[in-house]
């Protein structure tokens, strides 16, 4: 069985410099991925395009996975930043509200970059970052759980674990395709139907009967 390359930063950055190297490294593994594929990146490339020499590159990384994983942490830390602070803005909003910011954040979130996130959803298996998306993923859940059972009265009686399983898979998954299959075509009336449309479906399942 072949060895794994190794995943994980040699050691940190601290001072100023060290940290603009390391961003021209991973702004550079994006780039070069983007462009040109998993298979084609090379640490020889990412040090050419970044600027850098290979003998700098390899002082902070092992190998080009452990640059893409760098590449996946920082890409999916700006999504969760964008996530966090929509959670803090509809607090307060009523269901329906909520559900239609929410659903906006996710599909807006999910464009940032939407070339990278694109090859970014096939590189996560190999990366050996499944565990920390993961982790992503149940700070999702927990932030609708808690949301949902504070607005339990405007709600039907339903399992709100189940409600919140059923609420995030479904926009995760509009938002997801629609970076992975419709981004290039998108248009803002068509993010505004997808808005609607998902809305409705979230917050008609949640809605109480008549």
């Amino acid at each position: 069985m072949a060895r794994r390359p190794p995943t994980k930063p040699r050691k940190n950055a601290s001072q100023a410099r060290s940290r603009a190297t390391v961003d021209a490294l991973i702004e550079a593994t994006a780039r070069i991925l983007v462009r040109e594929g998993f298979e084609k990146t090379s640490t020889n490339r990412i040090a050419e395009i970044a600027g850098v020499s290979v003998g700098s590159l390899y002082q902070y990384f092992p190998s080009k996975e452990a640059l893409v994983a760098a590449v996946i942490d920082r890409h999916n830390d700006e999504i969760m930043q964008i996530v966090r602070a929509a959670f803090v803005e509809v607090a307060e909003m009523p269901v329906e509200k909520a559900v239609r910011r929410l659903v906006t954040v996710a599909i807006e979130a999910h464009h940032i970059d939407p070339n990278l996130h694109r090859v970014l959803a096939e590189q996560i298996p190999r990366s050996g970052r499944l565990a920390e998306v993961e982790a992503f993923n149940h700070e999702v859940h927990a932030l609708v759980r808690a949301y949902f059972e504070s607005r339990r009265k405007e709600m039907r009686k339903i399992d709100l674990d189940m409600a919140t399983f059923i609420c995030v898979s479904a926009i995760e998954a509009v938002a997801h395709n629609t970076v992975l299959h419709q981004a290039d075509m998108l248009s803002d009336k068509t993010v505004k139907v997808l808005v609607d449309e998902t809305t409705r479906m979230v917050a008609g399942y949640l809605r109480p009967s008549a």
